[in-house]
């Protein structure tokens, strides 16, 4: 009955030293020892003790192995799984020999053991689920009841979650033929012991009667499943916290392709793929080492932290990185290395994933194709010497590449010209032939075709991403070539370089055709407006194309645009053009985000660097992309309305090529138009106009001084009046205070604010002439959403007055918040402070950064105040786990900060408030 261990457990004739791992000759020997000392009923702690020793010992060997030899992952996979195999063996042996030894059993007192799932694949991380399935030939006997029930008991007892099902062989087709999950957990059933002629019958049967007939429902059934989950866990395999097993590109995939073709093939290894024509012998290859690969990570993952983890967080990626022996380089760390290798092999299991299906697709029936062609499914056509069938163009023979190489790229705007799909074998020659691109990159035909693909007004993003995933952009392009699956080790970014610079370009080609009216306003109306079409999508294609090189990816990038464009067909003008956005790709964000936009120099200075409508229309386009497609939720109405305005004051500023009003006439103006939106109350305006400066009329907009003088003129009297108030238009809750000014007034609000869980991402900060201060906070939740719902106005009110009225311990409690991103502390951010005296005609302009945690705000206001330095507005914006708050500030006579000694001072006491070891004392 019994076989050989190799003979059963797949990959175990790979493990080297298989006894070192453990002996089950040996450990039965001792089980067996224990019996005969203490007798078949009184051995058990004994034999669970052996056991234990056995399971620790050879699971230390396992990772032994792994950290001498970190890449080889099936081998660690196959050890764990001939591990648990010996032990159930033993398990069952003792069980039928010892525990309920039955001499003389029935022919329904048979029992044969399936391992499952990825057990039975012969394939398990160190702390993967232990899927066992026991049949028995008809409805369980005592006997069988008993035995199952004693195997399960020592399972467990050594720590093990085990998965199982008891069933008999009609009820085992039965469930199968019901439920897809207990079917393709039996399609990889394996036997592990037992009665041999009983498993046997189970996998005729479970073939003859569950498979025969359901090939194709199974495949659809089994894509369905694959595509629910992929949007699940983040609809793209370059997600910076990818899960090994269950996310795109992942194992799951491989083990997909696997099922389907075992169960239309029959296929009892995934190297008969091959012999069936699902993947070609160098595919395979392919295959295995992506699998080899992703079975190291999962396996160091579950070592690494002791239970069955497969998601690549980012404080694991560190720690793997390491184990697997990845090193820093120049301009690239260890972490990033690792993590592009990691994003090559996801890519190429997608690429993978995608010939296979539709060689699958080929072998049964049609694609319908798309579009106008939908009624000519099966007329076949010649478009330009290649073949179009069933809404796939290929080529028309196995040469067709080398015979021109500069068909790589054309095949690809044709596909996109004609909204076509590529037939498998066109990507599969194009993978083989990628090299030859190399030939023809300075080709002006081939940079022609390639321009009217990233200029395509159809659907560039879809043909862009399949020339990426064939490796022929990368070649054609080898700039880009370097940022292919290039991840950046932060919190911010989502997805690796290559796949945010695609959906860039597919987000401008959306916005250009009128489906982001909703979103992106702004860049519907002037994307028409543009004259340098072309320089635009080169940009797009550009502005990260030197990240990962040692120095600033700005400078650098403009380089290569100065180097790519004449190559591209660009004239010198274009070249030029493209060259300055890269450069400046960042810089609207910046003034945006960072920079106090009623501050009459911040328009100015932003002016002088631009230059022309022109280049601000671009420039505001390429920001707009590069933000959204950055990742899910990191643009919103607040940064919209930031980038609405920079625009239009810049715009203005650059068409009339002046400032149209004095400060008088601008304050004058801002009053007639508050008095309006005021109506009957309009007598408000006249009533507190002298009580508030200039820069008061000139910072705020119209409807929110509409809305302090309502409130200034109900508090009469009032120590202290808070409002708070949904504010659609920018995305966030408005709150303002109206309370006698006082020194630290400012961070004592801000800690009130965060104690009722706000992240305040804007604050101006007023004094009137009466000694009152009207200050306006924008507030949004820790995701990014404002506070709408009275319960959480009402909090924030309560929080407020506690705070100013020392009610509260702000500093202790503070402290105690949790993290809005409690992964953030994998990463290291170091605190900066930087002056600007430039950016403003009256301000002394601070920034700092650092990491971003609760009352980082509160702690540098607090720091400000000691200082003895007033702030007048506060800008807060951040980039995943990294804060840039900046203050605009005077001394306490209203001047300018300028002074080194005063400087450095400020500085100390800011970077102690931003250092996340300081110790402090309550306040």
């Amino acid at each position: 009955m019994a076989k050989r261990a190799d003979e059963v457990t797949p990959g175990a004739s790979r493990i080297p030293n298989q006894r070192a791992i453990v002996d089950r000759r040996a450990l039965a020997d001792a089980v067996w020892q224990a019996v005969q000392d203490k007798g078949a009923q009184a051995c058990r702690p004994q034999v669970v003790d052996l056991l234990r020793k056995a399971l620790a010992a050879g699971r230390a060997e396992i990772a032994r192995r792994l950290a001498e030899r970190p890449s080889k992952g099936n081998e660690c996979a196959a050890a764990q799984a001939f591990l648990i195999d010996q032990l159930v063996r033993v398990i069952h042996d003792h069980v039928t020999g010892v525990v309920y030894r039955a001499s003389n059993r029935s022919a329904g007192e048979r029992l044969t053991i399936m391992a499952v799932g990825g057990y039975g694949r012969g394939e398990m991380a160190p702390h993967s689920d232990v899927d066992i399935a026991f049949l028995t030939p008809i409805k369980q006997t005592a006997w069988c009841e008993q035995v199952i029930e004693a195997m399960l008991y020592f399972l467990w007892d050594l720590g093990l979650k085990v998965g199982h099902s008891s069933r008999s062989l009609d009820d085992m087709v039965r469930m199968a033929k019901s439920d897809l999950t207990i079917r393709t957990a039996l399609l990889e059933g394996r036997y592990v012991w037992g009665d041999q002629a009983l498993f046997d019958e189970a996998q005729a049967r479970f073939f003859a009667e569950v498979v025969a007939g359901t090939e194709r429902q199974f495949v659809a059934e089994k894509l369905a499943e694959r595509n629910e989950r992929h949007k699940r866990l983040g609809d793209s395999r370059y997600v910076v916290e990818p899960n090994v097993k269950e996310g795109k590109g992942g194992l799951r995939d491989l083990h997909t392709l696997y099922w389907i073709g075992k169960y239309i093939h029959k296929v009892r290894d995934p190297s008969e793929l091959v012999d069936v024509g699902l993947l070609t012998p160098q595919e395979y290859r392919s295959f295995r080492r992506a699998e080899d690969f992703f079975w190291a990570v999962r396996c160091h993952l579950h070592t690494i932290t002791r239970r069955a983890e497969d998601r690549l967080t980012f404080d694991l990626q560190r720690e793997v990185a390491a184990r697997m022996q990845f090193a820093d380089r120049p301009g690239k760390s260890a972490v990033e290395r690792f993590m592009q290798y990691f994003f090559l092999q996801a890519k190429r299991v997608g690429h993978l994933t995608g010939l296979f299906l539709a060689q699958l697709d080929e072998q049964s029936a049609k694609k319908q194709p798309r579009g106008l062609l939908a009624g000519f499914r099966a007329r076949r056509r010649m478009l330009k010497g290649y073949v179009v069938y069933g809404g796939k163009i290929n080529v028309p023979g196995d040469t067709w590449f080398a015979e021109d190489p500069v068909r790589l790229v054309e095949l690809f705007t044709l596909a996109d010209a004609e909204r076509l799909d590529i037939h498998p074998e066109a990507m599969r020659l194009a993978v083989r032939d990628a090299r030859l691109v190399d030939s023809v990159r300075n080709d002006p035909r081939a940079n022609a075709l390639f321009m009217d693909l990233l200029t395509s007004r159809n659907d560039p993003e879809s043909a862009l991403r399949w020339f990426n995933e064939t490796g022929v952009f990368g070649r054609f392009m080898p700039d880009f070539g370097r940022v292919n699956a290039q991840m950046q080790f932060d919190m911010y970014h989502h997805y690796t370089v290559d796949e945010h610079t695609i959906r860039a370009i597919g987000l401008m080609a959306q916005i250009e055709r009128g489906e982001m009216k909703t979103d992106h306003p702004l860049a519907t109306a002037i994307i028409h407006k543009v004259l340098n079409r072309r320089a635009l999508y080169v940009s797009i294609l550009m502005h990260d194309i030197a990240k990962g090189r040692r120095g600033d990816h700005s400078v650098l990038g403009a380089d290569v645009a100065r180097k790519l464009g004449p190559r591209l067909g660009l004239t010198p003008d274009e070249t030029e053009l493209v060259a300055w956005l890269v450069r400046q790709h960042l810089l609207m964000s910046a003034v945006a985000f960072k920079r106090d936009l009623a501050d009459f120099k911040t328009i100015t200075d932003f002016v002088a660097q631009v230059q022309s409508v022109e280049r601000l229309r671009l420039l505001a386009m390429l920001t707009i992309v590069d933000i959204r497609a950055v990742g899910p939720g990191v643009w919103n109405s607040w940064k919209r309305q930031l980038i609405h305005e920079l625009y239009e004051a810049a715009e203005e500023r650059l068409r009339l090529g002046h400032v149209q009003h004095g400060r008088a006439e601008r304050v004058k103006a801002k009053q007639a138009r508050v008095a309006e939106r005021l109506g009957q109350q309009q007598t408000l305006v006249e009533r507190h106009a002298k009580q508030f400066n200039d820069a008061y009329w000139i910072a705020e907009p119209d409807d929110i001084i509409a809305m302090n003088l309502i409130q200034l003129d109900a508090a009469k009297g009032q120590a202290l009046d808070v409002h708070t108030e949904y504010y659609a238009a920018r995305g966030a809750t408005l709150v303002t205070v109206i309370a006698a000014d006082h020194p630290g007034l400012f961070y004592r609000i801000a800690g009130g604010i965060h104690l009722a869980g706000g992240n305040i991402i804007d604050a101006r900060i007023h004094t009137a002439r009466n000694g009152m201060a009207v200050d306006n906070f924008l507030v949004q939740d820790p995701l990014g959403r404002p506070f709408s719902e009275d319960s959480q106005l009402a909090r924030i009110k309560t929080m407020i007055a506690d705070a100013l009225a020392n009610r509260v311990k702000l500093v202790p409690q503070l402290a105690a918040r949790p993290l809005s991103r409690p992964r953030a502390d994998a990463f290291e951010v170091r605190p900066q402070v930087e002056f600007d005296n430039a950016a403003s005609n009256r301000f002394t302009v601070i920034e700092v950064n650092a990491r971003d945690r609760p009352a980082l705000l509160n702690r540098l206001a607090r720091a400000l105040f000691e200082a003895k330095l007033m702030v007048h507005s506060a800008h807060i914006a951040t980039y995943g786990e990294r804060a840039v708050d900046t203050f605009y500030v005077t001394d306490l006579l209203g001047e300018k900060v300028d002074a080194a000694p005063r400087l450095k001072t400020v500085e100390k006491k800011l970077l102690e408030a931003a250092d996340e070891q300081t110790v402090e004392v309550a306040a």
